[in-house]
């Protein structure tokens, strides 16, 4: 009885050291993907200032969509929100860009992730997000602020509607088919998953 007693008191404390490393570990996992999610928000802002001035115009910056989709997909809606706004600050300080930078990029890089979201992971859904939160939202949000802020003149709530929704539709183009080919390697699910965020990776649809 005594050995018996002895055996099992020695296997409750193996399986409380177990649950112990294992937690370690888990702890260990979670501090290394928010620092995976820091590099990956610094790779995302730095390449974003970098490539906004490609096809871009006034009211349309394609570069600034393929990374908001980008950002959306692989971090989700509020990390999306903070690479695009703190691009658009940057962009406005340092190449003297109206706040269209802000208007035209913080609205569909929430919505594209909320969406992305919510669709349990469709890649089209994170397109149409971007293209209703910078295209309509953004767009007509832009009106009253470069009216008032900036100064404009002549300007009506649609007179963005149709430039943004064009630089949506090309940046949005480009992020769908590189994620989508990423996705076909399997390297979209591999980055979520080191990342730590919620893996929606369809496989079978787009």
């Amino acid at each position: 009885m005594e050995q018996r007693k002895e055996e099992t008191a020695r296997a409750g404390q193996g399986v409380k050291q177990a649950a112990v490393r294992s937690a370690g570990m888990t702890a260990a996992q979670q501090s290394d993907s928010r620092v995976y999610r820091l590099v990956v928000m610094a790779m995302l802002i730095g390449l974003g200032v970098v490539i906004s001035p490609i096809l871009r115009v006034e009211g349309m910056c394609p570069m600034a969509h393929l990374i908001n989709i980008t950002g959306a997909v692989l971090l989700g809606p509020w990390y999306s929100f903070v690479i695009a706004a703190i691009i658009g600050i940057l962009r406005m300080t340092l190449m003297g860009i109206p706040p269209l930078a802000l208007t035209g990029a913080v609205f569909g890089a929430t919505l594209s992730g909320i969406l992305y979201r919510l669709s349990g992971g469709r890649l089209w859904t994170a397109v149409v997000g971007e293209i209703i939160g910078t295209g309509l939202i953004g767009a007509m949000a832009s009106y009253p602020v470069m009216t008032l802020l900036y100064g404009r003149t002549g300007l009506t709530w649609m007179f963005y509607v149709p430039s943004f929704i064009m630089g949506t539709l090309i940046g949005g183009t480009i992020a769908f088919f590189l994620l989508s080919a990423l996705r076909r390697r399997g390297t979209l699910r591999a980055i979520q998953h080191k990342l730590g965020v919620q893996r929606l990776d369809r496989l079978p649809h787009a």
